[in-house]
């Protein structure tokens, strides 16, 4: 057979091997638990972000993988201005709620929040451009959430160039993933991650689906300890699966050069730091200058 799965579980129909549950709510029901609050982000990432932000001088930041909000409401605190979308209705929820709750602060007052499609994302946005975002970030794994539907990674390129769109001149997209290389060759995920403090994921179990000899789809089933509501409780397990289009970084690098073309500035990070030869980074981390010329 041309499909392959390694690390071998019982994951059902094909169908249900590959079903997300990010937007169904499952996810979003325990992901402060998974990731911690916006207190528990590590110092390392927030020192990395906040001082790459204004060393380059942003200010206004798009947020396109907001999820709950984490990262926007930390960024807020920090006093830059937030517009931040997310797909999934359920996870945008807990945004609101932490807008809501902070809404006699002006920054949070201000703060747009929004549902919108990466596909279509600067039509559904395209009233809150202006002049352009001085960057937008997509950090968290979230874009390898978009499934490459056609084998040829045409909905890939369409997010990326309109992320490109939504950049002034002389800004900067910020976006991330998984060392997908090293799942691959391993099907192993690390559980400890560089984002965040959390000390409630049990286990992460990891899948390859591989389709005509390629890796397709990563399948990651996420085991997060869910503490007791009640004295008379036990803390519980919770379990929920995350499947990813899994980018390997030299193609990543050469989708996102294509979009911002040969003028633009680009650089690499692993986990914060800047990528050395043989370095084998649990997250690698881009960085790129919109080019101020816009004749590529």
């Amino acid at each position: 057979m041309s499909d392959t799965v390694i690390r071998t579980r019982s994951l059902g129909t094909p169908a249900e091997g590959i079903r997300d549950q990010y937007a169904d709510g499952k996810a979003a029901k325990v992901w402060e638990y998974f990731i911690g609050d916006q207190t528990s982000r590590t110092q390392t990432y927030k020192d990395f972000l906040v001082n790459l932000l204004r060393k380059n001088g942003c200010k206004r930041i798009l947020d396109v993988a907001c999820g709950t909000g984490v990262d926007s409401v930390m960024l807020l605190e920090e006093g830059f201005e937030m517009v931040s979308i997310d797909a999934s209705d359920k996870m945008l929820k807990y945004a609101l709620k932490a807008r809501w709750s902070r809404r006699k602060e002006p920054v949070f007052d201000k703060w747009v929040i929004e549902e919108a499609n990466w596909i279509t994302l600067y039509d559904d946005i395209k009233h809150f451009l202006g002049d352009g975002f001085d960057a937008v970030i997509c950090l968290g794994n979230s874009f390898a959430h978009l499934m490459d539907s056609f084998g040829d990674q045409r909905e890939q390129k369409q997010a990326i160039r309109n992320f490109e769109k939504c950049i002034k001149p002389g800004g900067f997209l910020l976006i991330d993933h998984r060392n997908y290389d090293y799942i691959i060759k391993t099907g192993q995920t690390p559980s400890k991650c560089f984002y965040y403090n959390s000390q409630r994921t049990a286990d992460i179990q990891t899948s390859v689906l591989y389709v005509s000899g390629k890796p397709s789809v990563v399948m990651m089933d996420y085991f997060i300890e869910v503490p007791k509501t009640r004295p008379d409780e036990e803390n519980s397990v919770s379990e929920f699966r995350l499947s990813y289009y899994p980018h390997k970084i030299e193609d990543f690098k050469t989708m996102l050069m294509e979009a911002f073309g040969k003028r633009a500035n680009y650089k690499v990070y692993g986990d914060f730091v800047e990528l050395k030869d043989n370095d084998v980074p649990n997250f690698y981390i881009h960085f790129v200058q919109k080019s101020v010329n816009n004749n590529y």
